[in-house]
């Protein structure tokens, strides 16, 4: 390591942010780029560890050592080239990733742990704006065509790394836009959708073709990718949201919140030149069902409407503010975490249950919960407490409790695919139960994480470059 006591002479340093009052106002990225000798400083603070954990926590398996090394020598294209030999697209990671291998760091067994997901992030812009990021350019082209349906993280990484070894790539998206959860998910003030456009022209650029608005089990048939394609990567998500079918579910006023968070990405990308006014927050009060990130994401988006109050629940307990005895390092530490969307002012509550949706005339008014105690959390019992019972106003409830698995209908069914018990696609080495079909990501592992489906997408484009090279030799 170049500064083998950098953590001796540097402590963490936060991300800085502009003001909340400032950045409230619109839904642009807020958080403010470090001067060059502080990434440096930060870099330096990655020990010389003898067993990077960080390598185990990043499912990317980056080289976090190795490019903070670099950035602390002030050498940013051999960093890049380390980051980019791993993370085909850091500048999403260095934005959104919860940063597993920062909460593996061997630093954070007794300090706070290195910067590594915003010293990522410059690395990338870097990359960028100097012009080492360009198009991919095959040493042959195979003459195998691959069809990629869904161009969320998964199905970029998996259409990126086929192209890389010469194939025809296609992509399917039946949005209208490119980008999946990343263009529609994910809110403009997390992730600016100019860094996702950037990515995808430059692989348009690098020969990979891009059908929007195209549904694949609806505008052409499973039986027809068969024939066009050698080989079909299933890159679809699990898109199909968990429900609560409580009383007064029918009401006007319960949604999804991804269908809540993806209006609002449309109207910024002007998909939509109108906001719908029951997914306009301005002046209600809006409850969040749902503690996790995407439940953080309705917060700021709310906040940024002008909701008169917000108020986020969760199920489960309140986190403690520390790791437990039974939470050792270095798993995912399971703590309070406070983002910046609480930050711009929310309510929150931990063990609520929702009891029933209250409304008149057809529309929500507001929401009965109760308190609960955990009887046995290995097997989601629970009871609830004793005159605990409140009714809290709301004009608009959002639904952010996760997704079941991916939908079912049209190419799933059409494919006749084995599902999992818990209905995501079975795919043993990304492997499907139909020949020549593979699958990555949440349609294959379940509702997880940008930077699982980045690695997902790129061993199932493995498998597939390893399937027909095993063919080739036995021919």
């Amino acid at each position: 390591m170049g500064d083998v006591k950098g953590f001796l002479k540097h402590s963490r340093d936060k991300k800085d942010y502009k003001p909340v009052a400032e950045r409230v106002g619109n839904f642009e990225e807020f958080t403010l780029d470090w001067p060059e000798q502080q990434y440096k400083d930060q870099a330096g603070r990655c020990m010389d560890c003898g067993i990077p954990f960080c390598h185990e926590g990043c499912p990317l398996g980056n080289k976090i050592p190795d490019f903070n090394d670099a950035v602390y020598r002030g050498e940013w294209k051999e960093a890049w080239t380390v980051l980019k030999s791993t993370n085909n697209f850091p500048e999403f990671t260095g934005r959104i990733c919860p940063a597993p291998c920062e909460a593996s760091c061997v630093l954070g067994l007794n300090n706070a742990a290195v910067n590594i997901e915003h010293i990522e992030k410059e690395i990338a812009e870097t990359a960028f704006r100097e012009g080492w990021e360009q198009p991919i350019t095959p040493k042959e082209e195979t003459g195998l065509k691959i069809a990629v349906i869904g161009s969320g993280p998964a199905g970029l990484a998996a259409a990126e790394e086929s192209r890389k070894q010469g194939h025809a790539v296609t992509v399917f998206e039946r949005d209208a836009e490119a980008g999946g959860l990343l263009r529609y998910g994910i809110p403009d003030f997390k992730l600016d959708k100019n860094v996702v456009a950037r990515r995808v022209k430059l692989l348009e650029q690098s020969g990979i073709v891009f059908k929007t608005g195209f549904e694949v089990g609806k505008n052409i048939t499973a039986t027809e990718l068969e024939a066009k394609f050698d080989a079909v990567i299933l890159c679809t998500g699990s898109t199909v949201p968990r429900d609560l079918n409580i009383e007064g579910r029918e009401l006007a006023g319960v949604h999804y919140a991804m269908d809540f968070l993806k209006h609002q990405n449309q109207l910024i990308g002007q998909e939509l030149t109108e906001q719908v006014a029951h997914f306009n927050a301005k002046d209600k009060h809006v409850l969040v069902i749902g503690g996790g990130d995407t439940g953080a994401d309705c917060v700021g988006t709310s906040n940024r409407h002008g909701a008169k109050s917000i108020t986020q629940i969760e199920l489960l307990d309140k986190p403690p503010t520390a790791r437990d005895t039974s939470n050792p390092w270095p798993e995912w530490p399971m703590i309070m975490r406070t983002s910046t969307s609480h930050e711009e002012g929310a309510n929150r509550d931990w063990a609520v249950l929702t009891k029933r949706f209250i409304g008149e005339a057809g529309k929500l008014t507001a929401v009965e919960t109760v308190k609960i105690q955990w009887t046995d959390k290995s097997k989601f019992q629970f009871e609830e407490v004793p005159n605990t019972s409140e009714i809290i106003p709301c004009d608009l409830a959002l639904l952010a409790i996760g997704f079941a698995h991916p939908e079912k209908k049209g190419l799933v069914e059409q494919f006749d695919l084995v599902l999992d018990p818990r209905g995501n696609i079975k795919a043993s080495g990304y492997k499907t139960s139909k020949p020549n079909v593979f699958a990555a990501g949440d349609c294959r592992r379940g509702q997880s994480l940008v930077v699982w489906a980045i690695a997902e997408g790129r061993k199932a484009a493995v498998a597939v470059q390893r399937t027909f090279a095993e063919k080739a030799v036995t021919m």
